[in-house]
């Protein structure tokens, strides 16, 4: 693949990325308004968040699959319009049901974004500096969490979050549109996957095309295992953290300050990661951010709200550098062929990981407040830290086999 081509697809991948990080991680702000306005438990609002996830990681698999079949340009654009139309319609909702509803719509269209997205990339630089355009990639869906959330912030502060919502939908159906448009220029993501099954791979030869392309089930299962807690950690933080701030008096502005500064340190943290996992390796640097993440977590919960505020960024950079990390190691264990799909089934596990947290974290608050929660939060990023050493071996394999 050509230079132009290469380029042509980081930059239609992070596009994406930018947008759909967005929408899903602007639903934390949405949260404390839905709950005041609607009445709502923390459970309800667990299930809110989780109607969003759940729906993204049940169908990462089958949009990976499909792929195999018809192509990703017309899958991601599609998802992305489906996202756009339910943000549209998420304005005119009358209760908890129809949020749940439109949730779940929005949700099934934005689960084409990650295994797509990142299979389109990986190809691209299958044979140049693939760690880092997937970092780029990673960096993009950050800065979407800064941009979007602090965006809606201030358009519901003057004219409310309906008005918001739909404003979001408009821009997720133009990004559809231009997404569609630069692929097919570039005539990237229209021919379908076919395997070959003669092809030589890093650790061991390509099964059959039923099969998934794990090249390593045991490093493959503990990045899938580190993935599921680092995402119900993540997840369960950023779903309950607003409710942590308005204890402590914030308003909307400032909880929309307060995301704007975690993902700033979590786009921060991309970088930090990714020079971690070059110098110090991959395992250390997952222990590193995971233990930044429960420290800062623990210091948080005493102290005022300005000093939270300052804290959050550092919270960020342990809180995202770690799937920064994650993502990028998937293709070690993947063969070629099998890209998406393999993106598909990690993405499955990691999303599904976060998307029950908030309905088991929603159930704990209700029973006893959102400061025990959070503590809770704190001890499933420290549980990655014994998976790492799974790691290990596989990672030492890897490196050593043969490209």
């Amino acid at each position: 693949m050509n230079l132009k081509k290469r380029r042509g697809t980081l930059w239609a991948g992070s596009g994406a990325h930018f947008m759909h990080d967005g929408f899903a991680d602007m639903l934390y702000l949405l949260l404390p308004l839905w709950q005041a306005e609607f009445a709502l438990s923390l459970t309800q609002v667990g299930f809110l968040r989780t109607a969003y996830s759940g729906a993204m990681a049940l169908l990462q698999v089958p949009a990976g699959i499909l792929a195999e079949r018809w192509g990703e340009r017309i899958l991601l654009c599609s998802g992305t319009l489906v996202t756009g139309l339910a943000y549209l319609s998420l304005g005119s909702s009358g209760g908890h049901l129809t949020l749940l509803f439109v949730l779940l719509v929005g949700g099934a269209g934005s689960t084409v974004q990650h295994p797509l997205c990142s299979s389109l990339i990986s190809k691209a630089y299958e044979h140049g500096n693939r760690r880092v355009a997937l970092g780029a990639y990673n960096f993009a869906g950050d800065l979407g969490k800064m941009a979007v959330p602090f965006f809606v912030a201030m358009v519901v502060s003057g004219f409310g979050w309906r008005w918001a919502t739909t404003g979001v939908g408009v821009l997720g159906v133009s990004c559809s549109i231009l997404a569609y448009l630069l692929l097919s220029g570039l005539g990237i993501g229209s021919q379908p996957v076919r395997a070959t099954v003669s092809q030589p791979i890093k650790i061991k030869p390509v099964l059959q095309t039923r099969d998934w392309g794990i090249t390593d089930r045991t490093g493959f299962a503990a990045l899938s295992v580190i993935g599921v807690l680092d995402g119900a950690a993540r997840t369960g933080f950023l779903t309950f953290l607003p409710f942590l701030l308005v204890s402590k008096g914030a308003e909307v502005e400032t909880i929309g300050v307060a995301l704007a500064l975690t993902f700033a340190g979590g786009a921060t943290g991309k970088f930090i990661c990714g020079f971690l996992a070059s110098r110090l390796g991959i395992v250390r640097s997952v222990v590193f951010t995971e233990a930044l993440t429960c420290i800062g977590i623990a210091l948080i919960l005493p102290l005022s709200l300005s000093w939270t505020l300052a804290l959050l960024p550092v919270i960020g950079i342990g809180l995202n550098g770690t799937s920064s990390v994650l993502y990028g190691t998937v293709s070690d264990f993947v063969c070629p062929e099998r890209q998406a799909r393999g993106f598909g089934l990690f993405y499955t596990l990691a999303i599904g990981g976060g998307s029950s947290a908030p309905i088991l974290f929603g159930l704990l608050s209700d029973f006893s407040n959102v400061e025990f929660t959070m503590k809770v939060v704190a001890l499933v990023a420290f549980a990655t830290i014994p998976v790492c050493k799974f790691l290990v071996k596989p990672l030492a394999q890897a490196e050593k086999a043969p490209v």
